[in-house]
């Protein structure tokens, strides 16, 4: 009976570590790699969301601070969509995937429609705030790729806009404190 019983426990437990994992949202070692079309597609919608987002910041009535933040997000991600398209151009990929893209994924094109219908302090508190899940989720995203990413050019691309995507996070942590 004992053996039964201890059987019985080491299997339970066997499994609890996979459950643990998925409560907890940690991600299961199958999701912890990004295919290079996915980070290609993924990468491009981004990044025109941020700076078709900042541009609307730009035209908006906020606090300068925020205009400012939504300047320098122009000009930080108007040069990675230059430098991914480089890194394309570079690329081992047969992903049919340009900077700019045809259009903006769903989620993205979604976040840009909640701030078109926006002005003043809603807008602003809604643009931190979808910028701060953007880059939250970039991060993620880049980081990812650049560990474990199929594609040379693509990888260094990731790697080397990581410094850019968390000073931009630091930044805007300080505007949601200011804003809040």
């Amino acid at each position: 009976m004992k053996t039964h019983l201890t059987i019985a426990m080491a299997a339970l437990f066997a499994g609890a570590p996979a459950a643990f994992a998925q409560s907890a949202d940690i991600p299961a070692v199958e999701e912890t790699k990004v295919d290079t079309e996915t980070f290609s597609k993924t990468a491009a919608s981004a990044n025109r969301f941020e700076i078709e987002g900042s541009r609307l910041a730009e035209q908006k009535k906020v606090a300068a601070d925020v205009k400012e933040f939504a300047a320098l997000m122009v000009k930080d991600h108007t040069k990675a969509a230059e430098d991914l398209k480089a890194a394309l151009e570079r690329s081992q990929t047969t992903a049919s995937v340009t900077p700019s893209g045809p259009a903006l994924e769903p989620k993205d094109q979604a976040m840009l429609d909640q701030l078109k219908t926006l002005d003043g302090d809603e807008f602003q508190a809604k643009y931190i705030l979808l910028q701060t899940e953007a880059h939250k989720q970039a991060l993620a995203l880049f980081s990812t790729y650049a560990q474990s990413g199929g594609d040379p050019a693509l990888k260094e691309f990731a790697k080397k806009t990581l410094p850019t995507l968390r000073m931009h996070e630091k930044h805007l942590k300080k505007l949601a404190s200011a804003h809040s």
